[in-house]
Order: structure tokens, then sequence, then C-alpha cells
């Protein structure tokens, strides 16, 4: 084509026309690249990962509960032991038409209520009386026995509980202590719960010695595990008989 000759009508619809389609396909290829990027070949975070398409609504969905044909779950009853109280309530005459009713062999109705007494401690004071010796000019006071002096203010069930809220359950001092305070109605600081719970784990430790002599016999391995504070931590394995404790 000789330069300055007008240009076809036609090719100029067909350049205009493939401009179109090259930003076009520019554009897609770029949301193709962004939509595979991942965590792993870029600097997405993991929750941005689509792991599983949603899947399609059913046209009848479920019903929320149990399903038809599930077997029912039930709670096991209280053994007589663990109910406290019993409240008994009687109809005075046939609620249908107004009868008197006769005693029959049908079990009752139940319905199991457990809840939190109002004050769920016993505070016992233990008091060593005074007795004045006239020969000796001194007053003496009735020894109180060892092991209560050594607990202290809390006494071994309590101290259980304590335990137990710290070291399986993983609470900390001051939630123990608010535990305390609003349900158990005892209140205490966090450095007295942090020695409650050092006194506690020397007990432990004890007593897991204690364990390891008896079990030497069938087989006991002791070991020490460095710490970064520069402290032992004690780890035994105990090999008895009927199986394998691992204690720490």
């Amino acid at each position: 084509m000789e330069a300055g000759a007008p240009i076809c009508p036609r090719c100029q619809e067909l350049e205009r026309l493939i401009r179109e389609l090259t930003a076009r396909v520019t554009r897609l290829e770029a949301e193709l690249a962004a939509a595979r990027k991942t965590s792993a070949n870029s600097s997405k975070p993991p929750s941005s990962d689509i792991v599983k398409p949603p899947k399609p609504r059913s046209a009848t969905p479920r019903k929320r509960g149990a399903q038809p044909g599930h077997a029912a779950h039930l709670r096991p009853p209280f053994a007589p032991h663990q109910i406290d109280a019993v409240a008994e309530y009687r109809l005075p005459c046939c609620p249908g038409c107004g009868g008197d009713l006769d005693a029959c062999a049908a079990a009752p109705r139940v319905v199991p209520q457990v809840d939190l007494i109002e004050r769920p401690i016993r505070v016992t004071e233990h008091r060593g009386q005074p007795g004045f010796c006239p020969n000796c000019r001194v007053t003496h006071y009735a020894p109180i026995p060892e092991p209560i002096q050594a607990a202290g203010l809390v006494g071994p069930q309590l101290t259980t509980l304590v335990a137990y809220l710290k070291g399986a359950c993983h609470c900390s001092f001051s939630t123990v202590r608010k535990f305390l305070r609003d349900v158990v109605g005892v209140r205490v600081s966090r450095g007295w719960l942090a020695r409650l719970c050092a006194r506690v784990s020397a007990g432990l430790q004890t007593g897991l010695r204690r364990v390891v002599g008896r079990a030497a016999p069938a087989g006991a391995a002791e070991r020490g595990r460095d710490r970064p504070q520069g402290r032992r931590r004690l780890a035994v394995d105990v090999v008895l008989p009927g199986g394998v404790v691992y204690a720490v």
C-alpha cells in the first residue's frame, strides 16, 4: 500500500477489534495468575487458601437435631450415694376427672438437677485450748495436729482443686484467685497461690521418688533433663509387670 493512501474502513475495524481482544486476553491472564496464587507459592496468608468448594445446598435440607432412626444417647442416672436430697411431688387427685388416685408400682418421672450450694466450703477453726499451771506459772496450749498446721488455711480437698485448676486446666493464678473469690468464697493472693502450688509440686516429687523406690525391683529408670534456666527436671520411667508408667 502506498504511503498516504486511504485506509480501508474494514481494516480499521479489524485493527480496533485486535487491540480490544489483546487487552482482554492480557486482563484474563492476570486474573488467572492471581487466582492460582496460594500461601505456598506467594506471600498470601494460609487463611486465604480455598480448601474445598462449597457444598451445593440440598433441595430438602436435614432438620436440626437427631435424625429418624438415630439411637438415643441418655445421661446415666446418678447413683444413690451421689444424691444429697430428694423432692417428692404427688398429685392430690386425678387431673382428668378429679377422682382419688391409688398407689401404683410405676417408676416416677425423674429430673435430676445439679447446682452449687450457697456456701460450697466448710470452715473449721482448730483451737488449742490454754491451760494455766499454778506451779510453773506458765500457760500451756493443747497442741494442734501437725498435718493441720502444715496445711494452713486450705485443707486437702481445696488444695487438690487449686492444683487441678492450675495443672490440668492450665488456669492462671489470677483466674484461680477469681474462682476462689467468686465461687468458693475465699480471698487469697496470687503469691499465696504460687506458694501453695509449689508445695503441692514438692509433695508430688517426694511421692514420685517413693514410687520409684518401691518399683525398683520391677525396673525403673531416672534421668535428669536440662532446662533453659539451668535447673534439672526429674523424669522417671517406671516399668511394672502390668504395663509401663511414664511420669514426669
